[in-house]
């Protein structure tokens, strides 16, 4: 390995390791996407109808709805603490690659609130009576599309950094980009219950994260040049 490859892989840790104790020391932003994503899937049957087999139906769409929001509402502390304390803006002028210090934060926050709600949903899946055939099309579908929504939602995090409230924003600019993962997400849970092949499903999942490994910490860091130089 060389010196340069040694350096990056330095300062993917140093960031990696740096975002889990700031997450740690915010618990509150931890647990408010696991408490919605509870309160979410918890309310619909008592909103609509506690019927088995009508949940059943439904829980492949619901969980990764309530998956996708919960990213969603974490989304906008991604950057908010750095930017507020004047570090974000020492990153950019410094000559260390952006490009891994996004994928390290990216990488934390995922660890932190997608991981997390992977690991919830099968507990969720089973209040919504989904058939024991799904889950691992559950837990893998949420495992490739959980950081691609994470990847993309750091595009609209960077974006909207500068704003006082730009969670609403956040949304409007990226569930468009969601789509495909949820789409994809909710059909592998759906054919894995009806016992149908799910290579075709997770290789898309796979596609759409390689892209967004790719592509989004580069638009993420154009997007937060725009944002504080703005």
């Amino acid at each position: 390995m060389s010196n340069q490859q040694t350096s990056f892989a330095k300062l993917f840790v140093h960031t990696f390791k740096r975002d889990l104790v700031l997450a740690f020391r915010r618990k509150s932003e931890l647990v408010n996407p696991l408490i919605f994503f509870l309160i979410v899937v918890t309310l619909f049957p008592i909103g609509v109808s506690p019927e088995p087999q009508f949940l059943a139906e439904l829980a492949p769409g619901l969980l990764w709805v309530a998956a996708l929001l919960s990213t969603l509402l974490s989304m906008e502390s991604l950057f908010k603490a750095d930017f507020d304390d004047g570090s974000l803006e020492q990153l950019l002028l410094s000559p260390q690659p952006l490009f891994m210090v996004v994928l390290a934060k990216v990488s934390a926050h995922w660890l932190m609130s997608g991981l997390a709600l992977t690991l919830v949903a099968p507990v969720l899946a089973v209040m919504l009576f989904l058939p024991a055939e799904g889950m691992p099309g559950l837990m893998l579908s949420l495992l490739l599309g959980t950081p691609t929504l994470s990847l993309i939602g750091a595009i609209g995090a960077a974006l909207t950094v500068g704003l006082r409230r730009g969670g609403v924003l956040i949304s409007l600019l990226v569930l468009p980009l969601y789509i495909p993962v949820l789409i994809f997400g909710s059909s592998a849970v759906q054919a894995a219950i009806t016992g149908l092949p799910l290579g075709g499903y997770f290789a898309l999942l796979g596609a759409l994260l390689a892209l967004a490994l790719a592509l989004a910490p580069l638009a993420t860091g154009a997007a937060l040049r725009i944002s504080v130089s703005g």
